[in-house]
């Protein structure tokens, strides 16, 4: 049999492929359009603005999302769980 020069250096390099692999299947999340505006839609909505008012006020300060997008990201806050805060 033909005995193999390169393991040496296929060994390391095997590693150094894997460990690439690894940090390009990592997930990079985008962090939200609305996450700046955080602290002011959620004392929108304890006040009891709809999502169409947040949409609106949104739309003045030059940010234009989806009402179903603002409805979406204010469920997900801790702040506003088991809060009513008017009517959607």
């Amino acid at each position: 049999m033909r005995e193999m020069k390169h393991t040496i250096i296929v060994e390391p390099e095997l590693r150094r492929i894997r460990e690439k692999r690894k940090t390009a299947q990592r997930y990079h999340y985008q962090q939200s359009k609305l996450a700046p505006w955080r602290a002011e839609l959620v004392a929108l909505r304890l006040i009891g603005a709809s999502y169409v008012d947040i949409a609106y006020w949104l739309k003045e300060q030059r940010l234009i999302v989806a009402v179903s997008t603002i409805s979406r990201y204010l469920a997900k806050l801790p702040e506003l769980q088991g809060c009513s805060g008017g009517e959607s």
